[in-house]
Parts: C-alpha cells; sequence; structure tokens
C-alpha cells in the first residue's frame, strides 16, 4: 500500500479510478496519514472543500474536509460510512474538482451522520445537514464510483455535454 504522497495530483473525468469502488483502508497506517495530508494540500491548492482518494487516483476509502468555518481545522475521515437522519431532499448546486467546469443542481437528503476514523486511526461520529451535509454525501460518492453528473437532471445533461465532451477529449490526449 505504499504511495509516494509527492507524486498525487488530481485526476479528471473520465478516468477509470473515478468509477471505481474505493477499498477500505488502515487507518493507523503511515503512508494513510502521509496520503491524506498531501490530499489536504491539494485540495487546498485547488480551492477546494473536500477530496477523495479516487480523486488523486487510488481506490482508498478516504476523503478529507475543508473546516468551513473560521478556525475550523480540516477533517480526515478515513473508512467513512454515512446514516440518513434526515430524509427530507434539497436541491443545490455543486461542482467537483474532477469535472472542472462543470457545475449542476443536485438532489441529496439534508442531513446526514458521518461515522469515520481520523487522521490518528481513531473513530469519531459526526452529525449534520444542510452544505455541511451535502460535501460529505458528494466525496462519499466517490468512494461508491459515483459523480455529479449522475445524479443531474436530463436538462442538465443536454447543458453539460459539450464540456464533458471536452473533458473526454483531454483525457486522450
Amino acid at each position: 500500500m505504499n504511495v509516494d504522497p509527492a507524486t498525487l495530483e488530481i485526476v479528471h473525468f473520465p478516468a477509470p479510478i473515478l468509477r471505481q469502488k474505493a477499498r477500505t483502508v488502515d487507518p493507523k497506517d503511515e503512508n494513510v496519514r502521509a496520503v491524506a495530508q498531501r490530499m489536504i494540500e491539494l485540495m487546498h491548492e485547488s480551492e477546494g472543500i473536500g477530496l477523495a482518494a479516487p480523486q488523486v487516483g487510488l481506490d482508498w476509502r478516504i476523503f478529507v474536509l475543508a473546516g468551513l468555518e473560521e478556525d475550523e481545522p480540516d477533517l480526515v475521515c478515513i473508512n467513512p460510512s454515512l446514516t440518513i437522519t434526515i430524509p427530507e431532499v434539497t436541491m443545490r448546486e455543486e461542482g467537483c474538482l474532477s469535472l472542472p467546469g462543470i457545475h449542476v443542481d443536485v438532489r441529496r437528503p439534508d442531513g446526514v451522520q458521518l461515522d469515520a476514523h481520523d487522521i490518528e486511526g481513531d473513530p469519531f461520529t459526526i452529525s449534520d445537514r444542510g452544505f455541511r451535509a451535502r460535501v460529505w454525501q458528494h466525496e462519499y460518492d466517490h468512494l461508491e464510483g459515483k459523480l455529479i453528473i449522475d445524479r443531474m437532471s436530463p436538462m442538465a445533461k443536454i447543458a453539460t455535454r459539450r464540456a464533458l465532451k471536452e473533458l473526454k477529449a483531454a483525457y486522450r490526449e
């Protein structure tokens, strides 16, 4: 499971890794911690608020989240699971670092509970609703091989067809 974190970069659609279901990792592994730290750096460099391991080319069940409030630390989530706590669905625009330039409306449950291991390998549980819960669900989707384009409306598919075609063409080059 040794990966050189310095070699990691954000991959773009249609990279096959983005469609794979990620596998669990050892939350106490030093290399997992180093990769998580690099993912945080990449997330901030790209001005993102979340980044999942498949987005850096790894089939690992890890995502990182930026602190959304001032002085709130970034969060590492290793082997996360989500439980819906508020099933009412809301629609909101989302973007993705692996789909640059594409923003679509996505329907998601309003509240979730997140269970995971932190950067030290210790288990934790947190719950939230609204925007923060949406970000957790977005990143969790990456671990399941799902993208926002899988959740968009038929009209949005038409509206983003050209941008997706350009991403596919750029990937082949």
